[in-house]
């Protein structure tokens, strides 16, 4: 069975021009069959007050209204995925640019309203796998954006973490599949104050005992929560750390097994 590596970029990357054509020419070497998956960075965020949109964040995660979503797709889905997309083609990395609608590759539902209305936030509930597997057999990269739809006309912004895990989880029957989550640290810190400190194993047992002496907190559980439902729909492997470690082995970085 072949390994398929599903990566994630997130705003670390893609705010910083240096940085991501450094990471799409290391990028573009990796062999085998890939999936790339980025967030949205700062861009939606400064157009949204350039055009005195408010900007609603509750815990890190977006508000998502009519206007925001509009904006959201045209950085996510246009500016970002296209410049990424052209600069994977400059180093002969075959590539083509996907939201969830197109092929109806991901289907989301919108997030229901209990404590906080999300607006157009969308959970996946499914990803096909039919149209990418024709693309990675024929050597094509896909690279997916964090919005996904509804499959009755509807636009939803996603989390880009959670897409990953699920398009990993989706091809789990089919291939090896890896997961790497790329990130500015070099993988979970048992101190977040020293940047080597890094805890290069977790696995069930060891999660939770991280968790109960408050070593993993806050923004990190939804990461980690991700990787473990990844790991516990048979991905193989779910890897945290800069984005060197997909082309250094030897770079520091945190797996995630059973």
């Amino acid at each position: 069975m072949k390994t398929l590596k599903v990566i994630k970029i997130g705003g670390n990357i893609i705010d910083n021009e240096a940085a991501l054509t450094t990471f799409i020419k290391d990028f573009s070497t990796l062999k085998g069959p890939k999936i790339l998956v980025h967030g949205g960075g700062k861009l939606a965020t400064k157009l949204a007050e350039q055009m005195n949109i408010p900007v609603q964040m509750n815990e890190g995660r977006r508000i998502t209204d009519a206007d925001t979503l509009d904006i959201i797709t045209m950085i996510y889905a246009g500016k970002i995925n296209k410049n990424i997309v052209a600069q994977l083609q400059a180093h002969s990395c075959n590539a083509i640019g996907f939201s969830g609608a197109d092929g109806n590759t991901i289907i989301s539902e919108k997030r229901p309203i209990k404590t906080i209305d999300y607006g157009f936030v969308g959970d996946v509930k499914k990803v096909n796998t039919d149209t990418l597997e024709v693309l990675l057999k024929n050597n094509i990269t896909p690279v997916f954006c964090a919005i996904t739809h509804d499959e009755k006309g509807q636009l939803l912004n996603t989390n880009a973490d959670t897409i990953a895990s699920e398009i990993a989880i989706a091809f789990a029957s089919t291939y090896n599949t890896e997961l790497y989550y790329c990130f500015e640290k070099n993988g979970v810190l048992q101190d977040v104050d020293n940047a080597d400190s890094v805890i290069e194993h977790i696995d069930t047992g060891t999660y939770k005992t991280l968790i109960e002496n408050g070593i993993i907190y806050e923004g990190m559980l939804p990461k980690l929560n991700n990787c473990f439902h990844a790991i516990n729909q048979n991905v193989q492997k779910v890897c945290i750390g800069t984005s060197d470690m997909l082309f250094n082995t030897k770079n520091k970085h945190t797996t995630i097994t059973q």
